[in-house]
């Protein structure tokens, strides 16, 4: 794909959350947009128009990440008898890679699996406990079978994703952990702390293979290459740095941003890298170089999440609204 970052261009603003937009994210096939808000809603749209498409509310409590399973399978509101979802600020939520499993870190010191094959009927499977914090951040490991999260009890855990057995508590951070990702072959887990390092761990085993200093403030994301030789890690130092994803060498601090870091993505080839930040703006920079490409400013508020288009032809960033950028033809 040719970028053209000149060319760069904000197609549509998308309004109608009546509360704070908290994570955005296309579905795989890149036709649906998904967005939540502290004002328990769901909105999706038709991406490539902007057309609203439908909006969940009523059961959902400050439901505040989203994401789409692979084969299209959206997120909705699930319940057990008797019980709601009561979420809160920093949580997560990620599908399986088949689309089968939906885990939540619900805004306490557990996570809950549903099966949601038939997201209309999804049901309740288990609850991963044992945890002395609030969960903060999961992930599946690209074959599936492993769950990683992460919570502000300063750990990692590492489950099976099929029969919630714990494998591994993994306590090397000395704070609250915020994100967890994957490499793209599972080989690698990565994880960000606000004990300002990110660890980088044997993606089956847990083992500890090295912890990236460098940051002088809390990592709120951390996100790896698709073809996993780089990890982008955003922080409240203001900055955005480039680590080696194998070797764990700090390759470039990407500074401009005058505020918080607060979400980091690559684009699907790898070329371009976002970021977010409590400054307002989303900038644009070529994850290769490290040169800054292009400032898109136009939110009034802060920006809390960016995402790629599966194509990679569409960026959008959540505020106070949500805009989606045109970044290749």
């Amino acid at each position: 794909m040719l970028w053209d970052v000149a060319t760069v261009r904000l197609v549509r603003t998308l309004e109608g959350h009546i509360g704070w937009v908290q994570s955005v994210a296309f579905s795989p096939d890149g036709r649906l947009l998904a967005a939540v808000s502290n004002a328990k809603t769901v909105w999706l749209w038709d991406a490539p128009t902007g057309a609203p498409l439908r909006k969940l509310d009523g059961d959902i409590d400050r439901v505040l990440r989203v994401d789409f399973a692979p084969d299209r399978r959206l997120l909705y509101p699930l319940r057990r008898p008797g019980a709601f979802f009561k979420k809160k600020a920093d949580e997560s939520v990620a599908f399986s890679p088949d689309g089968r499993l939906l885990a939540f870190a619900s805004g306490d010191d557990a996570v809950q699996l549903w099966d949601v094959r038939d997201v209309q009927s999804g049901w309740f499977v288990r609850m991963l406990e044992g945890y002395t914090g609030s969960v903060l951040s999961v992930a599946f490991s690209p074959d599936g079978r492993l769950l990683a999260s992460a919570s502000d009890d300063n750990t990692v855990r590492l489950w099976d994703a099929q029969t919630g057995a714990l494998l591994r508590t993994l306590e090397e951070h000395t704070d609250e952990v915020t994100s967890v990702a994957f490499s793209p072959d599972g080989r690698l887990l990565a994880s960000g702390s606000y004990d300002k390092t990110i660890r980088l761990r044997d993606g089956q085993t847990g083992a500890l293979l090295r912890t990236l200093e460098g940051h002088t403030g809390p990592v709120e994301s951390v996100a790896v290459a698709p073809d996993g030789r780089l990890l982008a890690s955003g922080s409240w130092d203001k900055t955005v740095r480039l680590w080696d994803a194998q070797t764990g060498a700090l390759l470039r601090t990407l500074e401009g941003h005058t505020q918080d870091v607060t979400s980091v993505a690559f684009s699907p080839d790898g070329r371009l890298l976002a970021s977010a930040s409590d400054d307002k703006t989303v900038r644009l920079w070529d994850a290769q170089t490290g040169a800054l490409l292009r400032t898109l400013e136009g939110h009034t508020q802060e920006v809390t999440s960016v995402a790629f288009s599966p194509d990679g032809r569409l960026l959008a960033s959540g505020s106070g609204d949500i805009q989606l950028w045109r970044v290749a033809p």
